[in-house]
Parts: structure tokens; C-alpha cells; sequence
């Protein structure tokens, strides 16, 4: 087991994401476990980023992707989505590196409140979200498809 990182903020070189970038963010979040069946990684990405209130940001130690974090804002809360760190690189503090990005993202913009879903399964993202000062908020969250799709997990 590794021992979770405690230290100063390790260098990463954070940036929005390019078109040639696009694959090796796609297989990190394939990596962390974090596509499903009914969301299209890719079209998430090319919607994000054809937007003015969205990016998908890298974090890259030396060459290489390692964390990865779709940012943005409806104009009044900020959202995460597919924070990633990738397995081999966790428990180095890049997790809370990429955060810290996205949220001085937000901040840049305006926006004083971000927010974000866990599964209630995933108590190890619970834990870490919580080690970042995050709280837990009660609320119901309810969705529908759009186009005309049935219900999603």
C-alpha cells in the first residue's frame, strides 16, 4: 500500500488540453475507471472545449498525462468532472494538484462555489474529496436524457 502524500505540492505543468491530447486523456480516464457505456469521453471533451465556460486541463509530469480534470461553470456554481490521476502515479498529491487547478480555474472566472457528484459507493473519493476540505452537501439530484434515452445509473 502507498503511503498518501504529505509533503510540499509536487511540480506538475498544467494546461488546456490540445486536439493531440485528446487520446491520451481518453485512455487516462479509461484507466481510473471513470467512461461509462452512455457518456461518450470523447464528446464530452470536443463539447467542453468548443466552450468559453469549460476546459479540460492536463496535468503532465515531464511528457506524459497524469491527471486530467474536465472543469467548468454554469455561470453561477463551478462543476468537476473526470478527475483523474493515473494508478501508477496516485499518492504523490497529484490529485490535489489537478483540484487546485480547476478551482483557480474557477476562481479567475468569477465563480466562488464548486460543486461535484461521488457515487455513494466510492468511499475512497469520498475520503479524498473530504481531505480537501470538500463537505458533503444533502441533496436530490435528478436527470433526464434529452433525447429521449431511458434512465442511466
Amino acid at each position: 500500500m502507498s503511503v498518501p502524500h504529505t509533503g510540499p505540492a509536487p511540480a506538475l505543468s498544467i494546461a488546456a488540453i490540445e486536439d493531440a491530447d485528446t487520446a491520451d486523456v481518453i485512455a487516462l480516464w479509461r484507466r481510473c475507471g471513470l467512461t461509462r457505456p452512455w457518456n461518450d469521453p470523447a464528446a464530452d471533451i470536443a463539447l467542453a472545449r468548443k466552450q468559453q465556460n469549460a476546459a479540460v486541463l492536463a496535468g503532465r509530469d515531464g511528457s506524459d498525462v497524469v491527471a486530467s480534470v474536465l472543469v467548468g461553470h454554469d455561470g453561477h456554481r463551478g462543476w468537476v468532472y473526470y478527475v483523474a490521476v493515473d494508478p501508477d502515479h496516485r499518492h504523490k498529491g497529484f490529485g490535489r494538484v489537478i483540484m487546485d487547478a480547476a478551482e483557480n480555474w474557477l476562481r479567475v472566472r468569477g465563480i466562488e462555489k464548486l460543486q461535484l457528484m461521488v457515487r455513494p459507493d466510492n468511499s475512497q473519493v469520498q475520503a479524498f474529496y473530504q481531505s480537501l476540505d470538500y463537505f458533503e452537501q444533502e441533496r436530490i439530484v435528478y436527470a433526464k436524457w434529452l433525447d429521449g434515452r431511458e434512465p442511466t445509473p
